[in-house]
């Protein structure tokens, strides 16, 4: 299963992709980082983007950190990149 990367950046104007960070994409979310609010709204965010359920996205390490490694089932590392950083 393929995993990426993730710098979140809570409590942000708009929950957008903004670029990459090493080799993490960043990522601005809305959502507080409290209770798990943001790591929520981090894998609603990236279901709507790359059009897949949420339970294909899960939570592999970094629950209370802004650096994030996640494990997205159906597909590729390089297509959820792609995906992504194609709405910059």
């Amino acid at each position: 299963m393929p995993t990426i990367r993730v710098h979140v950046i809570p409590n942000a104007k708009a929950a957008k992709v903004v670029g990459e960070h090493g080799e993490a994409i960043k990522i601005k979310l809305q959502a507080p980082a409290i209770e798990g609010k943001a790591n929520s709204a981090l894998r609603r965010f990236l279901a709507e983007k790359l059009s897949i359920p949420q339970r294909a996205i899960v939570l592999e390490r970094g629950e209370r950190s802004r650096d994030k490694v996640l494990r997205i089932d159906g597909l590729s590392e390089e297509e959820v990149r792609k995906q992504l950083l194609a709405t910059i």
